[in-house]
């Protein structure tokens, strides 16, 4: 979308106050609002902001950054502030001379995308599957863990809320452009799945940040809590965001379809299955960035925990969906819907091309439930499991050169220091499981 085409439409639906979005460094989405009399003044030369108060940006000294408005992410909320229709528009993050930000999620997305169409002339598709939970909230107003149904995996529940949440979270996206092509009942009670159409993997990352943001204001409308935390309720599934990914050539053609390969498969697909493998350790201190994460990565609950790869197996970390064509893809099951989507695709990237750049071989598929065999065979077949906690997870990501390097300096100094605090944070609790387990008896 134009400059002019914004304006055009600002003027149309009486648009009073425009919203300019961008994420931090954990992915959590801040905006500030301009009156419409200013929008071509932003549009023009962006807007300055203080980016010394926002987690992981810059220091005091060097607060002043800059919004750049991309006109492309123009769209109208289907809510109103003070009665009027409000337009937001995802920014780039600056500097105040208008030099690239390096800690800006979307730019080392943007970074990476460039490099890899410059080095092979690819495009990454991304198709997330955030799954989330809906709760109800107290008196009071605030989150509970009490679910709002029974039901499971594509139950129809027709007088159920969430129902209903769900239908108005699917039909505000539509009107926001999203193609949405399933929403349905997930395995746990109270949890929810919404999959739109894939897209490139900077388009979904903004639908991902976007998603979520609908998601929680329908919910709220509902007196209910939608909640993307990977854990929330012990016993039951946790919340995934199964990112299925494909890459495209300049004319169009999906490179990970040969009806001549193996199952079908170019070896690009295999060697990019190769890559995503050889650094899935690292992968999960972006992908699956909380403490929390890591109360889903276990056995049980239909969540990956061993690095394999597979045709069909749900077990298996990668798994390749059964249709070919156009649609070939696969999918990688480990991330969780708390991950920055920007930082999380970047190295979802970057990992494939090195499994492409270098070659990886993925070995043969682990068609065979994985759960179901013993340590020794698992050792003997050499499938290696992913980290068990936050901090093997950053140790691993830290060790990965091509990891690092795809996120930068800067973030991983901002990140590492509050994934630190945050262990520390966890690692001194006291919960309930310790009082239960030992107050009595010691």
């Amino acid at each position: 979308m134009t400059k002019e085409e914004i304006l055009k439409r600002v003027d149309e639906e009486g648009i009073k106050f425009i919203r300019l979005q961008f994420v931090d460094i954990m992915g959590i989405p801040k905006n500030v609002e301009i009156p419409v009399s200013v929008i071509e003044n932003a549009l023009d030369n962006g807007v300055l902001f203080d980016g010394s108060s926002i987690e992981g940006f810059v220091r005091i000294e060097e607060s002043d950054m800059l919004l750049v408005p991309d006109t492309n992410t123009f769209s109208v909320l289907p809510w109103t502030t003070a009665g009027s229709p409000v337009a937001r528009i995802i920014c780039d993050v600056k500097k105040a001379d208008g030099t690239p930000f390096l800690g800006d999620p979307r730019y080392i997305l943007k970074k990476e995308m460039e490099k890899v169409r410059k080095e092979f002339g690819y495009v990454m598709n991304a198709g997330p599957e955030a799954e989330f939970f809906l709760f109800k909230r107290d008196e009071e107003g605030n989150p509970t863990t009490i679910t709002h149904d029974s039901g499971s995996y594509f139950d129809l529940l027709p007088r159920d809320l969430g129902e209903k949440v769900r239908e108005e979270i699917v039909t505000t996206l539509q009107s926001m452009g999203f193609e949405v092509e399933a929403a349905h009942h997930e395995v746990a009670e109270g949890q929810h799945e919404i999959d739109f159409r894939y897209s490139d993997a900077l388009r979904t990352a903004d639908n991902v940040v976007t998603f979520k943001l609908v998601t929680k204001t329908i919910a709220l409308k509902y007196n209910l809590h939608a909640t993307f935390m990977p854990k929330p309720v012990r016993g039951i599934n946790g919340s995934g965001m199964h990112t299925h990914l494909s890459l495209f050539n300049e004319k169009g053609e999906n490179i990970f379809y040969d009806k001549n390969g193996k199952f079908e498969l170019s070896d690009e697909a295999l060697y990019f299955i190769g890559g995503i493998l050889k650094h899935a350790r690292g992968i999960s201190f972006i992908a699956n960035p909380l403490v929390n994460s890591y109360k889903r990565l276990v056995p049980g609950y239909e969540a990956p925990v061993y690095i394999s790869w597979a045709l069909r197996n749900r077990s298996a970390l990668i798994r390749v969906p059964a249709a070919r064509g156009k649609a070939t893809r696969v999918e990688f099951r480990s991330p969780d819907p708390s991950a920055n989507p920007y930082l999380a695709f970047a190295l979802m990237l970057a990992a494939g091309v090195d499994g492409i750049r270098n070659r990886i071989d993925p070995k043969e598929p682990t068609n065979i439930d994985i759960y179901e065999l013993a340590d020794e065979d698992r050792k003997r077949m050499g499938i290696k499991t992913l980290p068990g906690n936050l901090m093997e997870a950053m140790e691993e990501f830290l060790k990965d050169s091509i990891l690092v390097e795809t996120i930068g300096e800067h973030i991983i100094e901002k990140l590492v220091d509050a994934k630190k605090k945050e262990w520390d944070d966890f690692r001194i609790h006291v919960t309930d499981w310790e009082l239960k387990r030992y107050l009595c008896i010691y």
